[in-house]
């Protein structure tokens, strides 16, 4: 990451719980998935709807895997919302984080038909644990503009998606994006904006 963007993404690598962030758990949404779904671009795509709107987007930026955690802020409606992106090679820890958040993102790369599985796997192990059995979850199946892709149906078949929203505790959202493209952010602010604390 080039040193201009570093004000954008606030990096840490202290322990989850130490020190105080100044801010409530209510405010904090936890972004998931394995490593190469698209997190890293997906934030920084929206950071730039934001202020610039989905016309002015541009060229998708460089990233890199991310090791640790990043917290970033996003502004919606006049409201701070933090979100916390885990690096996909930090799923054992994952649950560290769990009690500080009451949303979270999970994203899949519905282009790898490989990692479907083992993403399955992670979800339905999120959404088993208790710290997180009341939190708002919305699903992206991110990818949507590579020519591999599976359609919606056939890739929330793979995932059983319909079984997993029958027996989940959580209100369940799923949404098809491109966070290369910017299909879709517009629909992910609204829903962060629907579970922002009012």
């Amino acid at each position: 990451m080039v040193p201009s963007e570093a004000t954008a993404i606030r990096y840490e690598f202290n322990f989850p719980f130490c020190g105080k962030t100044g801010m409530t758990s209510k405010e904090m949404c936890l972004l998931l998935g394995a490593t190469g779904v698209g997190k890293t671009l997906l934030l920084k795509r929206l950071q730039k709807f934001i202020v610039h709107g989905l016309d002015e987007l541009g060229t998708p930026p460089s990233t890199l895997p991310t090791v640790g955690t990043n917290l970033t802020d996003l502004t919606v409606k006049k409201k701070k919302v933090t979100v916390r992106e885990l690096g996909g090679c930090m799923g054992p820890i994952w649950p560290s984080y769990f009690k500080d958040c009451s949303s979270v993102i999970f994203m899949v790369d519905s282009a790898n038909i490989a990692q479907i599985s083992s993403s399955c796997i992670q979800l339905l192990s999120v959404l088993s644990a208790e710290p997180l059995s009341k939190a708002s979850v919305l699903i992206l199946f991110n990818k949507r503009d590579m020519p591999c892709t599976m359609s919606l149906i056939e890739i929330k078949s793979l995932f059983r998606m319909d079984d997993i929203v029958a027996s989940a505790t959580q209100p369940i959202t799923t949404l098809e994006v491109s966070a290369r493209s910017g299909e879709g952010l517009k629909e992910v602010m609204s829903w962060l904006e629907s579970v922002t604390v009012k």
